[in-house]
């Protein structure tokens, strides 16, 4: 059995102005990882057996994000505010149905 019943990776890399791709940091990946964090804190989904909620660093889709990824079903989303976040909580790590709107 695995430490986590499920983990959930917010890509929060950074990239230089000049490198000319968009990175999910500059779209505000920090502090949504920071509200899904507390979001899934509040519903008691944090601990050994439930939910990690980590920062990753660059996934490689950050054009398509900010990003993030759900393990073990692998299932990858792009957010744009809480609203976002609060939907992806609520519904695959809380209840375990993915949300199809923000699948990538």
């Amino acid at each position: 059995m695995s430490h986590y019943q499920r983990h959930i990776f917010f890509c929060i890399n950074r990239r230089d102005d000049d490198d000319g791709r968009p990175s999910c940091a500059a779209a505000g990946a920090e502090g949504l990882q920071d509200y899904a964090k507390k979001k899934a804190k509040s519903l008691g989904l944090l601990g050994e057996g439930k939910l990690r909620v980590n920062k990753a660093g660059c996934l490689d889709r950050c054009e398509l994000g900010p990003c993030a990824v759900v393990y073990p079903e692998g299932v990858w989303y792009r957010y744009f505010d809480q609203a976002d976040v609060d939907e992806i909580v609520e519904q695959h790590l809380l209840k375990g149905a993915p949300v199809d709107r923000l699948r990538i």
